[in-house]
């Protein structure tokens, strides 16, 4: 049976590509953790499009066992994602840790999602130890990085260990500071059994697993737990750690990390962040439960062929196991059929599920546009209604106020960003509130802006105005009240509710005319005109026109009287206005994701 004094619980937080998931392979090979997956990089990133893009997108779990002076240390890392769209994710690692690394870039230095990450370690009031990454690189810069570490956090340059993740430079001195400077665990063995659930998956044949960090007592096999937010007791039928194979063991102890298992089928009855103890011994009181992440980006998804609805509707609900950020509910558009109307924390969480649904289930999607929750007062009315949807916007005449989410957003930059930086927040309804100098030459910018405005390609526009070199994190600020109205798409007077828009008021003319001219490009031509409108209520603010395919009718027709060709014209000129009638008017694809884009 170990000691407690042996545990060290930690992980890794660092912007997105700084080389968290680099680091965690370094430390498996230095545990000698590697069986069959020796010299398989992005150990811990199990799914083929985190390997793909290089990015984490679930918190992983792991134990390391290190030998240092004859004694054995066992080091439960938990490895996170660095984007912004993901950082719930990072906040429950956090909350299963004593410690952290908080690892840099020697060649980024410190970006946006460093200090969003370096504060939620310093919110749970954690061990931090400062580590520069990539010094083996040409382009690595280790004076300015460690300056910006010492200016920004406060750090003493003896402190930051350098280390290189790719190489295995200064790993085992790294290995030491955690055994020597991240505290043990806290913990009462002969306490009621206490542990926190800090994640979950789901697998088909053992059920629900969940993740636990132990912080009172002991459990075994066979125990019955009772979850104590959820009011529910199960058995356990298997327990174990991961190496990063699992492992089955007998017993957990106060201060580990590891999985159980109890043969529960149903997701919806595991709330993450719910407090684990024994039905037979429960502990006194439940650790307050993690805030629960509410959806900020939303779209509908339908299958291209409406025979598919069956299998989407089986993939969302699998795919939903695996995420629980991830929200859906039923939906019904006239032009695109049966679908789901979807919730995401942001654009890079939609792209993932998109990607994950296609490649995983082999469907083929259309999205439509991505919009925010706004949220409504009806005339009349006390209480706010969500509005997630443009076909749930009502009769202008109905509404009281409308409201929209804000942000805080932070733009990390070199100095010479500023100008363009502010004229683009500027142009997107942003307010400045402050800047800070980090460092001789970089400085963090923050702008209050509607969220609305940055969820498809503000953070595309910040990169290529700095040349790669900015980065960005926002957190949600709130509701204040906003001017928007709803853009209808006409397509021969029939409304194409697929292409609706919710836009603030004054960028409404603008937004209708970038619509209808993609559009205008994008539909191919048909045997009779297509008119394309932008309406906002009644009143048409923007619209174009394809023409019609023509035919030579009369070119059979050599000489003679021209009556003869005009009968041949009226006859045509009918055939197309009852075409126009029946027919309904071929979108392609691309269209929608053309629009989505925008």
């Amino acid at each position: 049976m170990e000691r407690i004094d042996n545990i060290r619980n930690f992980c890794i937080i660092a912007h997105i590509d700084h080389g968290k998931s680099t680091l965690a392979d370094r430390f498996l090979e230095l545990a000698g953790a590697f069986g069959s997956t020796k010299n398989q990089a992005q150990v811990l990133d199990s799914m083929e499009l985190e390997r793909e893009r290089g990015i984490t997108i679930k918190a992983k779990a792991v134990r390391l066992n290190i030998f240092r002076q004859g004694k054995e240390y066992i080091l439960n890392l938990i490895d996170t994602p660095g984007h912004v769209d993901f950082s719930y994710e990072v906040a429950k690692s956090l909350k299963a840790c004593e410690g952290v690394i908080l690892l840099v870039d020697a060649t980024q230095g410190v970006e946006a999602q460093t200090v969003a990450n370096f504060h939620l370690a310093l919110e749970e009031d954690l061990k931090i130890i400062p580590a520069l990454n990539k010094i083996d690189l040409p382009g690595a810069d280790v004076e300015r990085s460690t300056n910006q570490l010492c200016d920004i956090f406060g750090f003493k340059r003896e402190e930051i260990s350098l280390v290189s993740a790719k190489e295995g430079t200064g790993l085992e001195d790294l290995i030491d500071r955690i055994i020597r400077e991240i505290p043990v665990p806290s913990g009462n063995l002969n306490k009621p059994f206490k542990a926190m659930l800090f994640d979950s998956t789901y697998d088909s044949y053992r059920g629900v697993i969940l993740f636990l960090r132990v912080f009172e007592g002991k459990v075994s096999l066979g125990d019955e737990i009772l979850l104590m937010h959820q009011r529910k007791t199960y058995k356990i039928e298997e327990l174990g750690v991961f190496l990063p194979q699992p492992k089955k063991r007998e017993t957990f102890l106060c201060g580990e990390v590891g999985y159980i298992c109890c043969n529960i089928k149903n997701p919806q009855e595991i709330d993450v962040g719910d407090t684990v103890t024994l039905s037979s011994n429960p502990a006194e009181e439940a650790f307050k439960g993690y805030k629960k992440i509410s959806p900020m980006v939303f779209c509908g998804i339908f299958p291209s062929a409406p025979k598919d609805y069956p299998a989407l509707r089986q993939a969302i609900e699998k795919l939903k196991l695996s995420d629980s950020s991830f929200t859906y509910e039923p939906d019904n558009l006239g032009s695109l059929g049966h679908g789901f109307r979807c919730g995401f924390l942001g654009l890079l969480h939609m792209e993932i599920v998109q990607a994950r649904l296609e490649r995983e289930y082999g469907l083929d999607l259309i999205l439509t546009s991505p919009n925010v929750m706004y949220k409504m007062l009806r005339k009349g009315k006390d209480a706010t209604e969500d509005l997630e949807s443009p076909h749930q916007f009502p009769d202008p005449s109905c509404i009281e106020k409308m409201y929209e989410p804000f942000v805080k957003a932070t733009i990390v930059s070199p100095v010479e960003g500023l100008d363009p930086l502010c004229d683009l927040a500027k142009s997107r309804r942003g307010e400045f509130i402050k800047m800070d100098f980090l460092g001789k030459d970089r400085i963090s910018i923050v702008f209050k802006l509607p969220l609305a405005e940055i969820i498809v390609d503000f953070y595309n526009k910040i990169k290529s105005l700095t040349k790669g070199y900015a980065s960005f994190d926002y957190e949600f600020q709130g509701y204040e009240t906003a001017k928007v109205v709803k853009i209808d798409i006409l397509l021969n007077q029939k409304k194409s509710e697929a292409f609706s828009l919710l836009v603030d008021e004054d960028k409404s003319e603008a937004k209708a005319r970038l619509v209808v001219e993609r559009l205008r490009e994008l539909i191919p031509r048909q045997m009779y005109e297509v008119r394309i409108q932008a309406a906002v209520g009644a009143k048409v603010i923007a619209s174009a026109r394809v023409a019609a395919l023509k035919k030579n009718v009369t070119a059979k027709c050599y000489g003679g009287d021209i009556t003869r060709k005009r009968k041949l014209w009226e006859k045509q000129k009918k055939g197309k206005k009852k075409m126009k009638q029946l027919g309904s008017i071929t979108v392609p694809q691309e269209a929608f994701l053309e629009v989505l884009k925008m």
